[in-house]
């Protein structure tokens, strides 16, 4: 379970220690054409303001935009970078998000990472730990974040 994580295990109290605090920032992760296209493709979403290039220069984006469930699909592999595994773990899930905005658009090419703060982890039962991560997913250059969400977790536990 634990070799998608770059850090070592932490232990569940060291965990929980961490909540309120920003657990960090993730690297760049380039949004290219290429992914988008793969996304539309496995997604079967192909409206042209993420797939045709030349039309979408007539919008206001002035070229294509990652689809939102794109940047939103990136948390695992930015998470994998800044989150510390938990020592005993068998498995993690998603458990859904109680919110989630797409503030602003990712055209193609830009560069996003994932800032990470923890703002609780309890346990509901003795081997499964819940998790609400607070996540902003920026955008290289820009302002405003691409997108901002409570994003819930559980932990499973031997």
């Amino acid at each position: 379970m634990n070799q998608i994580w770059k850090s070592p295990p932490i232990t569940l109290q060291a965990y929980q220690a961490l909540v309120g605090k920003e657990i960090g920032v993730s690297s760049w992760h380039l949004i290219d054409q290429p992914r988008i296209n793969a996304f539309a493709d496995d997604t079967e979403d192909h409206q042209f303001i993420h797939v045709d290039p030349e039309r979408a220069k007539e919008t206001s984006f002035g070229t294509t935009i990652a689809h939102g469930f794109l940047t939103m699909s990136m948390l695992s592999v930015m998470s994998y970078e800044v989150m510390p595994a938990i020592a005993g773990t068998t498995m993690g899930v998603n458990y859904g998000f109680d919110k989630l905005r797409f503030i602003s658009p990712v055209r193609s090419g830009k560069r996003v990472r994932g800032r990470f703060v923890l703002a609780e982890a309890k346990l509901r039962k003795p081997n499964e730990l819940q998790s609400r991560t607070n996540v902003t997913v920026e955008i290289e250059g820009e302002d405003k974040p691409a997108l901002v969400a409570e994003w819930l977790g559980l932990i499973y536990f031997a």
